[in-house]
């Protein structure tokens, strides 16, 4: 009896065992094969029967906002960051209400709240003593929508903790060292972390969105990183702004100057200094290049709060990178944010194409249950490519020609565009309308950007001619069309023709999700 009741007990708990202690065998794991030479040792974080579905490199403003995105999607993300603090920048400071509205899409528009953003309408341009104010085009959207300046750090740390919340996303401090590639697909990262601990991490899909300082998008594209100019940050204190809750953009010599309010007390001035080279901080002579040489083109009403910025010191100086995308399509990886892709922040465009596109990646991963098949997965996802291209190829495009057009030039013909694109923006309507649309993201059409672009060219040939042309006049005319000609189409080919004019020519736009 004792032998029968101790196999009736043994036989009860392997029951139990098999229908409640075992995980349900359609449950997702990640695959075992191809397995290398290199085991994991034993106890080692990251193993083969891996808990990730995604792993995401980087918490800035894109990783944090595709991790909450994939998270609440149901994917189970591992974010890796080199630092969780927050940040402390002088650009990505300025959201677009294009970008705000693609906040409202994904769920985050509460991040910009209890950080005292401004709400801001549109901009400011000034030139040689004249002003004129453009609106961006919000009559038909609600009224909550408008563009939003902040402390860029405080809107980081509002999205990392929303993306924390979700009990299927990990934020954890580390250094990634390097994407682990077996038989050409990518199978996770190894990274440092806060510890010292050398560890890998395995997931189906490894995003890298370590911004512009990237050093693992090498392996995933072709990078031709320009730095056409220098930001010189300062931040104004308790001053007003000629017109309130706007930017104000100062088409100075040589090149702009931008403020907009960050809070409800400081205005963030970025003086843009040309090439790759800026007076040293240290020894004062960016003090004494800013008070003689910007502050005397500065409106009026700053010119006091100017002053004092820079005799308070904290002059921080940042390059301005821009990098067409050319990505090699890797299975197993994807690049995302500045680490793929960069435009002059002049536009302040670089947060509404990184949301842009995580709306476009989260659209095609929303019907994949499974993203094991690597190959598969890595051919569908051509399409993020062609899709992300009408919003992605407007900005960068704008962003590089306005500022080319907006420096003062020593070329007499680039000094007449320059005038020719104050005076058509200054001519409100549809002149203004059209290309604010284009700049806040409202209206991702290439093919009115160029429209616009040219309409300036041929108001200012108009402009030379009137009321009696001249043979010198002629020529100048001739050359600002030629060189209109020489910013905007060197930007377009790095950009593709064929994917921003005609992107439904592209296989991969048609492409369908695989078969789980």
């Amino acid at each position: 009896m004792l032998d029968l009741a101790v196999f009736a007990a043994v036989f009860g708990f392997l029951v139990f065992y098999y229908y409640y202690g075992l995980p349900k065998i359609n449950e997702k794991r990640c695959s075992l094969e191809n397995t290398t030479t290199t085991a994991i040792a034993d106890g080692e974080r990251g193993s083969r029967d891996c808990r990730d579905d995604v792993i995401i490199v980087g918490a800035g403003v894109a990783g944090a906002a595709l991790a909450h995105t994939l998270g609440k999607d149901g994917r189970r993300v591992r974010v890796i960051e080199r630092d969780l603090t927050e940040p402390d920048r002088i650009v990505g400071e300025l959201l677009q209400p294009g970008g705000y509205l693609k906040l409202i899409e994904l769920g985050l528009e509460d991040c910009v709240k209890e950080i005292d953003a401004q709400r801001v309408f549109g901009y400011a341009l000034f030139k040689d003593g004249k002003a004129t104010r453009l609106s961006y085009p919000l009559e038909k959207f609600h009224s909550d929508v408008s563009g939003r300046s902040f402390h860029n750090g405080r809107f980081i740390q509002r999205m990392r903790e929303k993306a924390a919340s979700l009990p299927n996303v990990q934020l954890e401090q580390g250094t990634v060292t390097s994407l682990l590639e077996e038989n050409g697909t990518i199978r996770g990262v190894q990274y440092k972390a806060k510890s010292g601990e050398e560890l890998k991490a395995y997931a189906p899909l490894t995003i890298v969105c370590d911004g512009c300082f990237s050093n693992l998008r090498r392996s995933l594209c072709s990078p031709k990183v320009e730095v056409p100019s220098c930001f010189v940050g300062l931040v104004l204190e308790n001053c007003q702004l000629p017109y309130a809750n706007h930017g104000h953009v100062i088409l100075a010599d040589p090149s702009p100057i931008l403020f907009y309010p960050i809070s409800s007390s400081e205005v963030r001035c970025l003086v843009d200094v040309p090439g790759q080279k800026v007076p040293s901080v240290s020894n004062g002579e960016m003090a004494k290049y800013l008070k003689n040489a910007v502050a005397p083109q500065v409106p009026p009403e700053i010119h006091d709060a100017f002053i004092s910025a820079i005799e308070r010191g904290n002059i921080r100086t940042m390059p301005n990178r821009s990098m067409p995308a050319a990505p090699h399509p890797t299975p197993g990886a994807l690049l995302m944010g500045d680490a793929f892709n960069m435009r002059h922040p002049l536009t302040g465009g670089g947060m509404t194409v990184a949301l842009s596109d995580i709306v476009v990646l989260r659209n095609l991963l929303k019907p994949l249950h499974d993203l094991n098949d690597a190959p598969t997965l890595c051919k569908y996802l051509e399409s993020f490519y062609t899709l992300r291209k009408p919003v992605a190829s407007t900005i960068n495009t704008l962003a590089g020609a306005l500022y080319k057009v907006f420096s003062a030039s020593p070329d007499e013909a680039r000094n007449e565009m320059r005038q020719a694109c104050f005076d058509y923006l200054s001519l409100g309507g549809v002149f203004s309308n059209g290309p604010v649309s284009l700049l806040s993201g409202l209206n991702p059409r290439p093919l009115s950007l160029v429209c616009h672009f040219f309409a300036v060219a041929i108001y200012g040939v108009g402009r030379l001619l009137l009321p009696f042309p001249s043979p010198k006049r002629i020529w100048i005319g001739a050359r600002l069309i030629s060189s209109a000609s020489g910013i905007i189409f060197p930007i377009i080919k790095a950009e593709g023709v064929r994917q921003m004019f005609f992107p439904a020519t592209v296989p991969a736009y048609y492409r369908a999700p695989p078969a789980n």
